[in-house]
This record gives C-alpha cells, sequence and structure tokens, in this order.
C-alpha cells in the first residue's frame, strides 16, 4: 500500500478501538493526524503512542455530534497541518437494546445522533478543504448491522444503514469534484466497546464466532487497513462502496 507522506487526515472516535488502530495506521504509513475523541485523555494516548512509533498527531476534544464542536474541531486539525486529506469519521456508540417499543425516545434520539448526524457534520465541515484541494477521500465507520439486521437494537441498526446511505448519497454528489467517499462496515470486532457490550450476555462471544465463517472476531487493526486502503491511492477508482469486513459474516 502506498504511503502517505506529507499527507494530514482526521480520525475521530481515535481515543480507542478501531479508531485508535486506524490513527496509528495512517501514521505509521506518514499520515500526520488530528485524533479527536469526546475524551480528551484518550485521545492524548493515542497521539502518545503515534509519537513514540515516530509518527506525528494532534488530539482534539469534541463531541462530534454537536455543530458548533465538530466545526472546531476540523478547523483546528486543518490549521494545524495546513491541509487536510483525508478523514475517518468512525466516532460511534452502541446505544439503548431491546425491543422497539420498548426503546425511550431519548435513547433513539442519542443513537441517532451520535452514530449519523455526527458523520454529516464531520463531512460538512470536511468536504470543503478537500474540494478545495481538487481531491481527497472520507471513510464512514458503518457496521455488518447496517448491512443485515442484528436482534433488539433498531437505533443502532437504523443509524448504520444510514451511515451507509449517507456515504453512497455523498459519493454521487461528490465524485466529480474529486473526492471519494465509501463506509466500512465491521464485523464483530475486539474492541472495548465490543468488551463492554460482550460481558452483559453469558456466552455472547461463542454466539457470535459461530456466525463468522472465518471462526473468530476481528481485530481492530484489521478494521484499520481498510479504511486505510480506501484513502490510499490504490483505491483511486472505489467511491460509493459499503465494503464488509467481517470474516465471512455476510456470506453465511
Amino acid at each position: 500500500m502506498s504511503g502517505f507522506d506529507g499527507t494530514a487526515g482526521i480520525v475521530t472516535g481515535g481515543g480507542t478501538g478501531i479508531g485508535r488502530a486506524s490513527a496509528l495506521a495512517f501514521a505509521g504509513r506518514g499520515a500526520a493526524i488530528g485524533v479527536i475523541d469526546i475524551d480528551l485523555a484518550e485521545a492524548q494516548e493515542t497521539v502518545r503512542l503515534i509519537g513514540e512509533a515516530g509518527g506525528r498527531a494532534i488530539a482534539v476534544r469534541a463531541d462530534v455530534s454537536r455543530e458548533d464542536e465538530a466545526r472546531a474541531a476540523v478547523d483546528q486539525v486543518v490549521s494545524s497541518y495546513e491541509r487536510l486529506d483525508f478523514a475517518h469519521n468512525n466516532a460511534g456508540i452502541m446505544g439503548a437494546n431491546g425491543l422497539l417499543a420498548e426503546i425511550e425516545p431519548a435513547d433513539w434520539e442519542r443513537v441517532l445522533t451520535v452514530n449519523l448526524t455526527s458523520v454529516f457534520l464531520c463531512m460538512k465541515f470536511e468536504l470543503p478543504y478537500l474540494v478545495a484541494q481538487g481531491r481527497g477521500a472520507i471513510v464512514n465507520t458503518a457496521s455488518g448491522a447496517g448491512v443485515h439486521p442484528v436482534p433488539n437494537m433498531p437505533a443502532y441498526v437504523a443509524s448504520k444503514h444510514g451511515v451507509i446511505g449517507l456515504s453512497k448519497a455523498t459519493a454521487l454528489d461528490y465524485a466529480s469534484l474529486g473526492v471519494r467517499v465509501n463506509a466500512i462496515c465491521p464485523g464483530t470486532t475486539r474492541t472495548p466497546m465490543y468488551e463492554k457490550f460482550a460481558g452483559r450476555t453469558a456466552g455472547f462471544e461463542q454466539i457470535r464466532t459461530a456466525r463468522i465463517p472465518l471462526g473468530r472476531l476481528g481485530t481492530a487493526q484489521e478494521i484499520a487497513a481498510g479504511a486505510v486502503w480506501l484513502c490510499s491511492d490504490e483505491a483511486s477508482f472505489v467511491t460509493g462502496v459499503a465494503l464488509s469486513l467481517d470474516g465471512g459474516r455476510l456470506i453465511s
């Protein structure tokens, strides 16, 4: 895969899990990274790890589901590096679980706002910089749940279907302006979010693994590799796709 020397990018939700792995992967290939997270300490830890590996990064604290904070975070990264070449919009939450009639409207709204509205807001403020450069790439984190539903997670499933639809619509509108937009759809991946969720249900990991043809969970690094590829020149003819990174779950 080609390097990212001389480029700068954004990773939201970069303080942990897939976001941290993505930030480390991009930085390891030469990109300067703006690590954006609602938890500043976690973002700073990602920056520390990047620095230890010889890379460049800054930590930015922001709740990217809020318009003013998303705008300020993107502007801060561009101001720091004087350019923006790519973005991985990855921030998200699992949210409340249960049958639809059991979900409180406030819980529904929170999941949609964090998982979908944040992607809209980040792209809204990233795209003008990419268009001004005449080229660029955006990857948005959807989910396997954005391709096929999972039980008792109506808000999460709806939000991730929305990320895919939003990514495709944006890809169509911005292709002629030199900007590629894609989504990644991770399957069950071993991250801190997964560990927290899995701990609530006995035997959860065995159930999930049994549905994966490759017979194991994914790693954050494997998911990050998909995001890096989609932003690389090797994917220069790829836009508007929802790339499943799921160990074969989609075909099972």
